[in-house]
């Protein structure tokens, strides 16, 4: 029988460097799997390499049932005794659920974020992002790079996607963001969880949607109640995550001006330099969450039917037997077989879409503002520990 590590940690969450996953992964790495507990009681796995991800990921042994699986995360608030377990997903929450229902409902949107679909979006891109910038130049230096151009661009382009009337996107987008702080009260989840739900049941009930949610809509397969939580997951998982990567990811460049002075003169080197971030950063910090459906054998251990494991994403883009010198952001570098976007069947169904606002974003920020640079001390940045996604809270920047 495999052997089992008898020492459970807690997940690692202390950074010595803002570009650096928390140093505690380091620590973990040499097996690829240890022993977890998790601050409401109970213990799992953590799952630091690269090949014990994608096998962890890959195998349909592990669920993403959103009931069976155990949080690695303290509560955003105090918590009576008992089982906090997540309910099961409704329907529609396909990010919440296995195949084959998990599957339908891909195959009902694969097509909207298909990579011919993201590079028929590139013009409406570019021009939202040219719009951004015109107005960041029009203000004059300083900016915040965050609230002027990372945060209403991905947002922007997934919104006018789905077809989100303009009234209704401020109160979706900051209703969204509280829902994914680390810490709030109890008013504050269920008030924003309300508002969410309302407006998107308000949206789909109304015939108001237009654009990808009118096509689904005019499927007639889909429920109300589905379509509701379609595209919650959608916004849920397209803006934040984009908006952080466009923000963090400027700060690595201009941290080093060589880095932002390279991709300016060799844009031939986008696409990979983009993929390298990606890998380097992997602003999903607390990875992907799997219970196993059976006693399952991963790196030499046994992981029994029940236990939840934690695929730490940030170690695995980390692993120097994957990539040599991990740690070194080099966007020369094939860094190919990345997983910022997750792996198996559920892979983030926006890749291509967010890969393509990152290749129209960099270029078009540091080409429009080719000196620009932060306006503060890199040590001075506010970042967002306090988040699901990692990233930066505010980026004061000049040109």
């Amino acid at each position: 029988m495999p052997g089992e590590l008898d020492e459970a940690v807690p997940l690692p969450r202390t950074r010595a460097c803002p570009f650096d996953p928390p140093t505690g992964y380091r620590e973990l790495a040499g097996g690829g799997i240890r022993r977890l507990s998790f601050p409401l009681g109970g213990e799992g796995w953590l799952v630091t390499s690269h090949a014990n991800a994608k096998a962890v990921l890959s195998d349909a042994r592990f669920s993403h049932r959103s009931e069976l699986l155990a949080s690695p995360l303290p509560p955003p608030f105090e918590l009576p005794p008992g089982d906090h377990r997540p309910p099961a997903a409704e329907p529609g929450a396909f990010n919440k659920m296995d195949p084959p229902r998990h599957t339908a409902y891909r195959r009902a949107i694969g097509h909207l974020f298909s990579p011919r679909a993201a590079a028929d979006l590139r013009p409406a891109i570019e021009a939202t992002a040219a719009d951004l910038l015109d107005a960041m130049a029009a203000q004059g230096p300083p900016a915040d790079l965050v609230r002027d151009f990372a945060r209403p661009l991905p947002a922007a382009v997934v919104f006018d996607l789905l077809g989100v009337p303009a009234d209704l996107r401020a109160p979706l987008q900051d209703n969204l963001d509280t829902i994914m702080r680390l810490t709030m009260t109890l008013d504050e989840l269920i008030g924003s969880v309300t508002v969410v739900g309302e407006l998107l049941d308000e949206l789909v009930a109304s015939g108001r949607a237009g654009g990808a949610l009118a096509r689904l809509a005019a499927r007639g397969d889909l429920d109300l109640q589905e379509q509701r939580n379609i595209a919650w997951a959608l916004l849920g998982g397209g803006t934040d995550t984009t908006s952080n990567m466009i923000a963090l990811g400027t700060v690595a460049l201009l941290v080093d001006p060589a880095r932002r002075d390279l991709l300016l003169a060799k844009p031939e080197l986008l696409d990979g330099a983009v993929e390298e971030l990606l890998r380097h950063l992997t602003i999903s910090q607390f990875g992907a969450s799997r219970c196993a459906t059976e006693d399952v054998e991963v790196g030499g251990v046994l992981v029994r039917a029940g236990e939840t494991v934690v695929v730490a994403l940030p170690a695995a883009n980390r692993d120097a037997a994957k990539f040599p010198e991990p740690d070194r952001l080099d966007l020369t570098r094939d860094a190919r077989g990345h997983l910022a976007f997750g792996h198996g069947v559920h892979k983030c169904v926006g890749q291509y879409l967010a890969r393509e606002t990152l290749r129209v974003a960099y270029p078009a920020l540091l080409g429009r503002f080719p000196g620009l640079r932060l306006a503060v001390p890199a040590h001075e940045l506010r970042m967002r520990d306090d988040m699901d996604h990692y990233g930066v809270h505010e980026v004061p920047v000049t040109w």
